[in-house]
């Protein structure tokens, strides 16, 4: 019998505690399905007085988790506590350097730094796997880097975020305003300390970043993914796209196009009758089309308790069973540097704005629209408040850049009151 796996966790918040409740729960079947015994011998957080509802008496306790990372007798160092900087880069960077396997749950840092690491660790002749950075319980990095590995990827999508999904989905189901449900999901406790990680799409940025890396074979990316986040999205977009048989998503879509990468975590309308369109609540979705294989639709919890630490439990027990990828795929020596195109495949868009309620005000409108180049699908005026028009128009398809150059024209009619808002609607 092989000697046991000693892992060393850093980080005893909801997943740390996931952790250590699945390799004490499941430590016979673990074992039963890897071949060798997987134990937790070291632990590291700030305060070890705190209330955890878990024994951890029996681990050695370090509260520099740098120093947790250099343990002798730790051989894959398990990070989950979160930040890009700080504990979590040190930390990661003493394990490799000490001969350590990596898993972590934390997309931030891989955004971030993930191509060093990965040279790093390939270096040394180690691994990062990092399944639950991604989505969750849902396993799209070993579909990516394993099950998919003969295609050639064409598209990936996702509503990675289940904060975003939550409170769109909340408004939609309930009635209620965007700041109201906000509210709601601080006081539940889904938004993060900055809740702009959330609902400004930077999270699932982070997460989109990640996956196109591994899809297309490239250096990670983060800073050219194009990020909108959903906080100009209003009870009355909710439900005009439900009126024209769409709901709202944060969506994340990365592909690989003649002029480059192109990334984009932003709203988009979807088919309500596509299981994008049907997601509901905090629930995560992954698209993933292949050259080969088609259209792959995943689904499943992108956070909890549970769900995570059943994700990095996966990457520890295909360590322990000796399974040895390079960190995105391909080995990082070999990934491209990408070119970031910026988003220009055409698409329909939703256009919502509010006019001066006076004659010829919707023909301006028009009329910037069309020496934009763009041509109009749909327009109405609803609900008059006032001395104010709201106008809904859809688009055939057009260029963001387009779209921008109407906005910008709209300025110049005199009849414009307040932003516009401007939505793509994907084609799924």
């Amino acid at each position: 019998m092989p000697a046991p796996l000693r892992l060393g966790l850093a980080g005893l918040g909801t997943v740390g505690i996931g952790v250590v409740k699945i390799v004490h729960d499941h430590a016979a079947l673990i074992e039963a399905r890897t071949g060798r015994s997987v134990v937790i011998t070291a632990v590291s957080a700030r305060d070890r007085s705190k209330n955890r509802d878990a024994d951890l008496s029996g681990f050695a306790w370090e509260t520099d988790p740098v120093a947790l990372a250099k343990r002798d007798d730790v051989d894959v160092f398990i990070e989950v506590m979160g930040g890009h900087e700080g504990p979590a880069r040190l930390a990661t960077e003493a394990a490799i350097a000490s001969g350590k396997d990596v898993v972590t749950a934390n997309k931030a840092l891989l955004a971030h730094h993930g191509h060093a690491l990965a040279l790093a660790a390939e270096a040394k002749g180690r691994v990062i796997r990092f399944e639950a950075a991604v989505a969750g319980g849902i396993p799209v990095i070993k579909a990516l880097t394993e099950g998919l590995a003969g295609n050639q990827i064409k598209r990936v999508m996702g509503v990675m975020n289940g904060t975003c999904n939550y409170i769109l989905t909340r408004m939609q189901s309930a009635g209620l305003p965007y700041d109201q449900v906000f509210e709601e999901a601080r006081q539940l406790g889904y938004l993060e300390a900055d809740p702009n990680l959330d609902v400004g799409g930077i999270d699932a940025g982070h997460k989109l970043s990640l996956l196109a890396a591994i899809a297309f074979g490239t250096k990670v990316s983060f800073d050219a993914v194009e990020l909108e986040g959903i906080g100009a999205i209003s009870i009355d977009d909710i439900n005009h796209a439900a009126d024209m048989g769409y709901r709202i998503k944060l969506l994340g879509v990365a592909q690989m196009t003649g002029r480059g990468l192109e990334q984009r975590m932003t709203p988009c309308l979807v088919p309500a009758d596509h299981p994008l369109g049907q997601l509901q609540g905090g629930t995560n979705m992954v698209v993933l089309e292949g050259d080969s294989v088609g259209q792959i639709v995943m689904r499943g919890p992108g956070a909890g308790m549970g769900p995570t630490a059943s994700a990095v439990m996966g990457d520890v027990m295909d360590i322990a069973r000796g399974v040895r990828l390079p960190t995105f795929g391909q080995p990082a020596t070999t990934l491209a540097s990408p070119i970031a195109a910026k988003v220009a495949t055409p698409a329909p868009y939703y256009l919502r704005m509010t006019l001066l309620d006076k004659p010829g005000a919707l023909a301006k409108i028009a009329t910037a629209i069309g020496e934009a180049g763009i041509s109009i699908d749909r327009m109405r005026q609803y609900g008059h408040q006032g001395i104010h028009a709201p106008v809904l128009i859809v688009t055939h398809k057009a260029t963001r850049d387009d779209v921008n150059n109407a906005i910008s024209r709209f300025a110049a009619t005199g009849v414009l009151v307040g932003d516009p808002v401007a939505i793509r609607i994907e084609e799924v």
